[in-house]
């Protein structure tokens, strides 16, 4: 019988972590709005990289902050709004020239299956106020607006078709329609973002709207909740769960419930004794910023070892592309989805409906991760040299296989473990996995 959650903390906070979120290990996540228009931000750090002050939201790297980033009054996406469209063009002026016009969900959603990804998060309302729904509490979406098309409901039609799960995320502390005051520091998006009760009705409910109509196998919410329906909280979980027997609940609600951690960038940590999930752009941006080219991005090396890194310590990697305003994928972060999912065709035995085993280990130049399954334990290695390498694997004490049957291996054992040779391999390999026994 499916079990029924009440409308309080306790009843709510037995709810598990769903086995197809800890199995599926990759998702992908999605921004596009009305920012993707001018497309534009500073490159600067990563989140985490620096203080999240007056330095950071003047020179946010953030291309969906473009409302903030030009509201702020000074910096480069300023200067740049000031010198290519004008003081008077408000961000409005831009609904008109997201039309959507190439957007064919059927091949995003076939690219991510490509890819290797078990689900998607859509974008549903970012921190300025448009929704990517229809919704009968605004007409300040893109059903009505720009494309004038319910993006949300189509593109989940289509994800599910190709047998991945649809999640959505929502911004439920900020909206620039409620209150639109700068923010040069992070103290101010809790202090001035959300300072009425009509919002914190609002937000829930849209919430509970996006919960009734997709029935989103994600819920995911942005920065925090507003402080005045905090008491509805619980009600809004259980009436989630209930609805969406094996949904799950990322940890941005004022701190008060989660079914798994986020880290982002920087910012944040790994959890190898909680589940948690890494979000990051291909490049420093998550909407579509045109001054992130193929040189700008995370390189196809360095993406394979961030999975691979993720997965063994814990996580699931939540990786995000940024559309262009006529709803094309850029090539350059095609290509990255199609080199993972390339690769995960060749090792995703040692990644898919693994566990965390033991941490990580960085010595002498290369990484090692490990992950295990049932009476399975798998090794992956990141750094090796092309063609031939020998080398001492610590804490394995089995023989192992290569995943991947291009590669040639022998194992010789020692007091220490193994001292493994490993023939054949090629940078475009990325990073080795190989299966063995127990660790």
């Amino acid at each position: 019988m499916k079990k029924q959650y009440l409308s309080t903390w306790e009843s709510v906070k037995t709810h598990p972590v769903p086995a197809w979120y800890e199995d599926c290990k990759f998702g992908i996540f999605i921004h596009w709005g009305i920012y993707s228009v001018p497309a534009f931000a500073p490159r600067t750090w990563e989140l985490g990289e620096i203080e999240a002050n007056e330095d950071w939201f003047c020179n946010n790297p953030y291309a969906e902050w473009y409302y903030n980033s030009i509201n702020v009054g000074r910096g480069p996406s300023y200067e740049y709004h000031i010198s290519t469209y004008g003081k008077d063009f408000t961000y409005d002026d831009f609904i008109p020239m997201w039309k959507a016009e190439n957007w064919d969900p059927a091949a995003w959603a076939a690219l991510f299956r490509e890819a290797g990804a078990g689900y998607v998060v859509l974008t549903t309302k970012h921190h300025d106020g448009f929704c990517l729904f229809d919704s009968r509490y605004t007409d300040y979406s893109s059903s009505k607006m720009g494309p004038k098309t319910d993006i949300t409901g189509r593109l989940t039609e289509a994800v599910r078709a190709e047998g991945l799960r649809m999640g959505l995320y929502y911004s439920g502390l900020i909206d620039w329609q409620y209150a639109n005051d700068p923010i040069y520091t992070e103290e101010q998006l809790f202090s001035t973002a959300c300072p009425t009760a009509a919002y914190a009705d609002y937000s829930y409910n849209q919430m509970k709207e996006l919960i009734d109509r997709y029935h989103p196998s994600v819920l995911w919410n942005d920065i925090g909740w507003p402080k005045q329906s905090e008491q509805a909280m619980p009600y809004l979980l259980s009436h989630y769960f209930n609805t969406v027997e094996d949904g799950v609940v990322n940890d941005r609600f004022n701190g008060l419930y989660h079914d798994y951690l986020t880290k982002e960038y920087q910012q944040g940590e790994m959890h190898t004794d909680e589940k948690w999930e890494m979000c990051r752009g291909l490049g420093l941006s998550f909407g579509y910023n045109a001054n992130e080219g193929d040189d700008q991005l995370i390189s196809c090396d360095g993406l394979v070892r961030l999975l691979v890194e993720v997965v063994a310590n814990n996580g699931n990697l939540l990786l995000n592309i940024g559309p262009k305003a006529d709803g094309t994928i850029p090539e350059e972060q095609a290509k990255r989805l199609r080199v993972l999912g390339k690769w995960l065709s060749v090792n995703g035995e040692g990644i898919y409906g693994t566990r965390f085993v033991r941490k990580s280990v960085y010595e002498d130049g290369l990484e090692y991760h490990f992950t295990g399954k049932d009476d399975r334990a798998y090794l992956f290695i990141h750094g090796l040299q092309e063609g031939e390498s020998r080398i001492v694997v610590p804490g394995v004490k089995e023989p192992v296989q290569p995943l991947d049957p291009a590669l040639s291996v022998s194992c010789v054992k020692t007091g220490g473990g193994i001292i493994l040779t490993i023939r054949n391999y090629r940078k475009d390999m990325y990073t080795a996995g190989f299966r063995t026994g127990v660790l």
